[in-house]
């Protein structure tokens, strides 16, 4: 972002879109509709919510080394833990924003250099390096298919679903 291309303005305008998307659709949800799901067994739309965010703060933060850009950030990463609390739409909006904040203000200070930084990473037994790149593109993605499936359980339970 911090080059100023055209192209790359557009994908993140509208990811950012996506995101702005996502909170109106959380944010009017009670308790008891964040804790819906799509079948017994699969994570509530509270807990999908819960894992976009920790998982921006994991990636972001966590793999890439940049916690210290967010103070606090380690809290968002426990809203993915088997035990964690319920959180509330407040809550899941905040976090969504305050994710996406610390996103947003990594991308707008690295180059093309700096996307280009590997990080290596073992799963499996297998090895790979993931550039700051490959993990840009990734949380999107990753993005993209929870907010389908919120999408999926809201609607399955006549509930306004984020328009995605």
């Amino acid at each position: 972002m911090s080059e100023g291309n055209f192209t790359l303005d557009i994908f993140y305008q509208s990811w950012k879109n996506y995101q702005d998307t996502l909170k109106q659709a959380i944010a009017p949800l009670t308790p008891e509709q964040l804790a819906l799901r799509a079948a017994p067994g699969l994570w509530s739309v509270g807990e999908i919510v819960a894992h976009v965010i920790s998982s921006r703060v994991h990636w972001f933060g966590d793999f890439m080394g940049e916690m210290s850009s967010m103070p606090g950030a380690e809290s968002l990463l426990a809203w993915n833990m088997r035990d964690a609390l319920p959180r509330t739409a407040a809550e899941l909006v905040e976090g969504l924003d305050t994710s996406w904040r610390f996103m947003a203000d990594l991308l707008n200070k690295w180059d093309s250099a700096d996307m280009q930084h590997t990080f290596p990473f073992e799963s499996d037994g297998y090895h790979y390096d993931n550039s700051r790149s490959w993990v840009t593109w990734h949380i999107p993605e990753h993005d993209l298919h929870h907010g389908g499936e919120i999408s999926i359980t809201l609607g399955m339970h006549g509930l306004q679903a984020p328009d995605v």
